[in-house]
């Protein structure tokens, strides 16, 4: 029953695998949507970036941005915080 039950994960993981690369673009192709257009057209005049993927990142998504590096700064602190010293006292 087991080895049936690994066999029946194994075999429909393995067709999600298949169905999901035969479902991709072709290798150097990315998708052109209106947004990307969007972003090319109007990131100088509207954020003043000469960069566009700067623009992007600071000024379209510049709260998810901050959320991401608050993200990161709360999981380094609790490294740090786990992997400290501590002190004995005598």
């Amino acid at each position: 029953m087991r080895k049936a039950l690994g066999l029946f994960a194994f075999l429909g993981f393995t067709l999600f695998l298949l169905a999901a690369t035969m479902s991709l673009r072709p290798f150097g192709a990315p998708p052109h949507t209106e947004m990307d257009h969007y972003f090319i057209t109007h990131a100088q005049e509207q954020a003043s970036a000469n960069n566009v993927v700067t623009s992007i990142v600071f000024d379209y998504r510049g709260f998810d941005t901050l959320g991401e590096a608050t993200v990161l700064f709360t999981a380094v602190a609790g490294v740090l915080m786990v992997l400290r010293r501590k002190e004995v006292s005598s």
